[in-house]
């Protein structure tokens, strides 16, 4: 079960936010859930995408 690993500035780019805009998210506890592996903030794309998909449903 091997899923996509997205970095910030690759969110960031997913996003078309800035990777600054990603990390306030982060420290405001707005951004798509995430993880620290070996040091660094990865996102699963699928959880990215259901980011996305929450926003337009809380839209309607």
């Amino acid at each position: 079960m091997s899923e996509k690993l997205l970095f910030i500035s690759e969110v960031a780019h997913r996003l078309r936010r800035s990777p600054n805009q990603i990390r306030w998210m982060l420290q405001q506890g707005t951004a798509p859930k995430h993880a620290k592996i070996a040091g660094r903030i990865v996102f699963r794309e699928s959880d990215v995408e259901k980011f996305i998909d929450d926003a337009f449903a809380e839209a309607s």
